[in-house]
């Protein structure tokens, strides 16, 4: 029982953290190690720097967006 909660309050977190564009770096290195783990991982700074810059824009070339 207590497996299934503690699954449920994971998944609940993150959705939150995604509604209010929050990146889950957890979720990444845990990605990263499994499908990927040939590739260097990002540290945390890079890792909401580029979430930051594809959710709201700006840097590479595109314009800023305010909303």
């Amino acid at each position: 029982m207590f497996n299934d909660l503690s699954k449920m309050g994971k998944y609940l977190g993150q959705a939150a953290r995604m509604l209010v564009g929050m990146p889950d770096y957890d979720a990444y290195v845990e990605h990263m190690q499994l499908k990927h783990p040939e590739k260097p991982l990002m540290s945390y700074e890079a890792f909401f720097r580029e979430r930051q810059e594809a959710r709201y824009g700006g840097g590479k070339g595109r314009p800023v967006r305010c909303c």
